[in-house]
């Protein structure tokens, strides 16, 4: 008797392994097919006469400086778009970056832009109250909520834009990392080219909202109805929360040709490993099928199908083990170049020692996530709630 029950133990999860197999490789080829198709397409030149009617507001949340704030931000006062307004956001009167502001502010006299400083109070998140009154000051229908670490082409709007049809409410970037200098960087563009965009474009090609807020154009009417920015003060998550309100309106999701591309001029293994882990537990948390994340990562996938493989084949597991990994690699090296758009800037062994790396940390940074519910995030502490919900740790 217990044997009949350890062996139906063993065939579940060998069965478990084999269907783990098939769903990790058609996200695999799901991901690879869709950026090879969709990124970087150029558009028509009547689509974009068309689109350039919209008027967009842009708003800017901005804290503190780094060697490439002055550079990202200037890219946006050089938008090749007919009607739209810069509502640069920053919370307080002292932060240097008021300073930068009114730099590309004086240098730009032409280009409709603002600056809102001293933000306001209505809820816990740090962003959005910092973006309340350029949000309120806002005068297009379309909001464009972009982080200040992002750098934009002379043509992004337009593609923005051109996305927005009738169904749409919702446009949003791939994430992805700008060429920089150093292994941190090169660790940060491994990343963002291969397992988030995996999971982040299978989910949406199938029809699961996966947003993130790094760069968001939105129908501010469809917000308004949702009430406002306000609605999301309560969560840390809150680019979560705006999509699944527009979802819930009926409302479609699109996704641009260009990616959302990161630029921060501070960065550092230790700051990559910090922001996953804060990710990690704001998904437990707002997501509760979070907690089978370790086993989409490659090495941890790789045992378990591996074993599943010997048990059902007779198959040699370690063998079988290499293979899958390899394959792995090599499609994650085949994605990151469809992500990238061109050339990379580092070396096939710098992509190999920084993939090893961002793998051998998955399992590392879930465990870590799981071990403490609070997170840092700008100047606060938050201690998280079931359902994406939070609140501020003040110290006594």
């Amino acid at each position: 008797m217990v044997m009949s029950v350890l062996e139906l133990v063993l065939q579940g999860l060998a069965g478990f392994g084999l269907v783990l197999f098939l769903v990790l490789w058609l996200m695999h080829f799901m991901s690879v097919i869709y950026v090879r198709l969709h990124l970087h397409k150029k558009r028509s030149e009547v689509k974009q006469q068309f689109v350039q009617l919209a008027g967009v507001s842009l708003l800017k949340p901005l804290k503190g400086v780094d060697p490439n704030l002055i550079s990202n931000l200037e890219t946006f006062f050089t938008l090749d778009y007919p009607k739209y307004e810069i509502l640069l956001c920053v919370q307080d009167q002292d932060d240097p970056a008021v300073d930068v502001c009114k730099k590309l502010l004086g240098k730009y006299p032409n280009v409709d832009a603002r600056l809102f400083i001293g933000g306001k109070k209505v809820g816990i998140n740090p962003k959005i109250n910092n973006l309340m009154p350029g949000y309120e000051g806002a005068k297009y229908g379309l909001v464009w909520i972009c982080d200040s670490g992002i750098r934009v082409k002379p043509d992004t709007l337009t593609d923005l834009t051109s996305q927005m049809t009738d169904k749409v409410g919702l446009v949003h970037g791939l994430p992805y990392v700008a060429d920089r200098q150093g292994f941190a960087a090169t660790l940060e563009q491994v990343y963002f080219g291969t397992s988030h965009p995996r999971s982040y474009i299978s989910a949406n090609v199938t029809g699961i909202k996966c947003v993130t807020g790094m760069s968001c154009l939105m129908r501010k009417d469809v917000l308004d109805q949702a009430g406002g920015l306000v609605a999301f003060a309560q969560y840390i998550a809150e680019d979560y929360f705006m999509a699944k309100a527009i979802a819930d309106r009926g409302w479609k999701f699109s996704m641009a040709t260009q990616v959302a591309l990161q630029n921060s001029g501070s960065y550092s293994i230790g700051q990559f490993q910090s922001r996953m882990i804060r990710w990690t537990k704001l998904r437990i948390n707002m997501l509760p099928g979070t907690v089978l994340e370790p086993v989409s990562e490659c090495f941890l996938a790789s045992l378990i199908i591996g074993w599943a493989a010997h048990y059902v084949f007779r198959w040699d597991m370690m063998v079988f083990f290499m293979c899958h990994c390899l394959a792995w690699f090599i499609f994650d090296y085949i994605q990151l170049t469809g992500v990238q758009g061109g050339p990379l800037c580092f070396s096939k062994l710098d992509f190999a020692v920084a993939w090893f790396i961002r793998e051998s940390m998955a399992v590392q940074i879930f465990l870590s996530a799981l071990w403490d519910p609070t997170i840092s995030w700008r100047t606060g502490r938050y201690r998280l709630r079931c359902g994406g919900t939070a609140e501020e740790i003040l110290d006594v």
